[in-house]
């Protein structure tokens, strides 16, 4: 007999979302995950008894007690609201570190295209 997951806690379900929305981001999804989840929300207990159907064909190709966590966090709508906030907000830190990053190599390059032609032209700071 499968013992199935009715009820996850709170503190597992922040848990799952963190894990899931740093998967989602880390793979630049976050957009486009943000764009699915909230268009799919008002469906969210729907999608979340078909997982438990599914359950069974799905336990081949993922663990079946995180399947089940999972169905069990998205048949909330405040875990789903969760979700996109973390997502989002993991999505703006990530591109916040790409843009100090990018900001960082044009300087560099700034820098050293000016030493570059300032030696050509045999001018010294």
């Amino acid at each position: 007999m499968r013992n199935v997951i009715i009820e996850i806690s709170h503190e597992k379900a922040l848990e799952k979302i963190d894990k899931i929305s740093r998967v989602i981001v880390k793979r630049h999804m976050g957009p486009a995950a943000i764009l699915a989840i909230e268009s799919l929300r008002p469906m969210n207990f729907i999608a979340s008894q078909l997982m438990y159907f599914l359950a069974p064909f799905a336990e081949i190709i993922f663990n079946g007690k995180e399947y089940e966590e999972f169905a069990a966090l998205i048949e909330k709508q405040e875990y789903v609201k969760l979700l996109v906030d973390r997502i989002d907000e993991l999505d703006a830190e990530m591109h916040k570190e790409i843009r100090k990053r990018k900001k960082a190599i044009r300087a560099i390059k700034k820098k050293k295209r000016k030493e570059f032609f300032n030696k050509i032209l045999g001018k010294r700071e």
